[in-house]
């Protein structure tokens, strides 16, 4: 292993250990965890560093259960230690750039890298409900909330250390193409 690889490692071995955590240990994130994973969404790359989202950061125990409630697969945010609510422009409106959703993505991997570094679970969920989004949340009605992700320490800390189910991943050369199709 060269330095290259060492400097490296830490990056990898996240991306590739990071598992989707839906049951969480009844505890409070710790705020300097807490900032580490907001802070990195603020560092995520956008499209002209133009940065068009804002985190609405939820740890409100009935809070998160009323946002469990927007979308059939959000129930995790019931039992989350901190929910985070990526608003954006809305991005079905005429004329908006597909670089909002690229972007939001970018901010959200970003998000939850750092939090699976800490120890840390985390998984998203979709927004079926928009309109009650923007009632439970608060943001402007020019903007838009697609997803919501979930934090916390795993309930059962055996799901750091887990290894991946096999057959997980398509095999890399069934998804590389040289050049052309």
């Amino acid at each position: 292993m060269t330095a290259d690889d060492t400097a490296i490692d830490p990056v990898w071995h996240a991306i590739a250990t990071r598992r989707a955590i839906r049951a969480f240990a009844d505890r409070r994130l710790q705020a300097e965890h807490l900032q580490r994973i907001l802070a990195a969404g603020r560092r995520a790359h956008s499209s002209k560093n133009q940065q068009r989202w804002a985190f609405i950061v939820c740890r409100d125990r009935q809070h998160l259960r009323a946002l469990s409630t927007l979308g059939p697969w959000a129930g995790h945010l019931a039992g989350a230690a901190v929910g985070i609510a990526l608003v954006t422009p809305d991005p079905r409106r005429p004329g908006a750039p597909l670089s909002v959703m690229f972007d939001l993505g970018q901010a959200a991997d970003a998000m939850m890298l750092a939090a699976w570094e800490l120890g840390i679970g985390s998984v998203p969920a979709t927004v079926y409900e928009q309109d009650r989004a923007r009632e439970l949340l608060g943001y402007p009605a020019d903007l838009h909330c697609e997803f919501l992700l979930s934090f916390g320490y795993p309930a059962n800390p055996k799901d750091v250390t887990r290894p991946p189910r096999s057959g997980g991943r398509k095999a890399l050369d069934d998804l590389v193409h040289e050049e052309r199709w």
